[in-house]
């Protein structure tokens, strides 16, 4: 499998539909993705939530959801709990989140005693295609950790290379990204990527995923940029994946990929036992199909 762009996403399909958990499906935008993505033969979904609700919108949206498991189940604690303990017991094989809060759903995913919890960190990972970089970049993490330490980061590291190589990457070439590629002591962010990047040199990452830093965001994705700067490095003007040292760098570039670079996105969160397609509400259609899409792909590469 080579995953150049989004849309082939939407195009992988596997003999054994990996089955997609849908916690309070009674969400219009979301069960006209998902519904979309069943249609393409993408998924099999198990629909958890208010059924005389869940049955009304998909009604309203001319969708037929009769010949998939309902689960009827009006508090939402009782939702999360249900589809988590579904993905525990093998009967699905990720989770997507509906009209439930995101505190809801990870609490469950987080239980000790039923969850989906792992030696891992939970992290979010998006996925950008733009008109202006040649290949699709992964961006860590804008959207659940808010300042990292180095053992943090290095577990987000991880969780974004696994996404990475189930797409296609057998080689994944990290940014630990700061304001500036010197390190400077007063400026964390290039103290922890410098960190990072002698974890690398000392074989700490698993094979294949390489490890630069501090670099400010132009040597990450210009190659033009390092040349006239003299940097070099395999990863600058080349970059996979960005770590960012902040939520608030992570959020501000993701959105400035989509509302500036007109880039098309995708996004999970890794680091439990199966992915979990957290969408928001301002997230396009595309968008959650395409999550849905990589939920699919990861499930089926972390499962085999």
């Amino acid at each position: 499998m080579d995953i150049k762009n989004l849309d082939q996403l939407l195009k992988v399909k596997f003999d054994n539909k990996m089955k997609l958990a849908v916690v309070a499906s009674q969400n219009e935008e979301v069960l006209e993705a998902v519904s979309e993505a069943t249609e393409l033969g993408i998924i099999e979904p198990i629909f958890i939530g208010d059924k005389e609700a869940t049955e009304k919108i998909a009604s309203g949206l001319d969708l037929n959801i009769d010949k998939y498991k309902v689960i009827d189940e009006k508090d939402l604690v009782k939702c999360a709990e249900t589809g988590v303990k579904l993905v525990r017991n093998g009967e699905a094989d990720f989770i997507m989140k509906g009209l439930v809060d995101t505190s809801i759903l990870l609490k469950a995913v987080l239980n000790k005693e039923w969850g989906l919890r792992t030696d891992s960190l939970l992290s979010h990972v998006m996925i950008y295609e733009v008109p202006t970089y040649p290949k699709l970049i992964y961006l860590t993490d804008g959207g659940m950790n808010l300042k990292p330490n180095v053992e943090q980061k290095a577990k987000i590291i991880e969780n974004s290379a696994i996404v990475s190589k189930a797409l296609g990457n057998e080689t994944v070439k990290v940014a630990c990204l700061a304001a500036k590629e010197k390190v400077n002591p007063k400026m964390e962010a290039t103290v922890d990527a410098a960190e990072l990047k002698k974890m690398y040199e000392d074989g700490k990452f698993e094979e294949g995923v390489i490890v630069d830093g501090p670099l400010a965001l132009d040597l990450a994705v210009s190659k033009d940029a390092a040349e006239i700067k003299g940097f070099e490095s395999e990863v600058a003007g080349d970059a996979d994946v960005l770590l960012v040292p902040t939520i608030e760098m992570g959020n501000g570039i993701g959105k400035g990929m989509t509302y500036f670079a007109n880039g098309k996105s995708a996004g999970i969160v890794m680091g439990a036992k199966a992915p979990i397609v957290l969408v928001s509400r301002a997230d396009s259609y595309e968008s959650k199909l395409y999550s849905i899409a990589l939920g699919s792909v990861v499930s089926n590469y972390v499962n085999k």
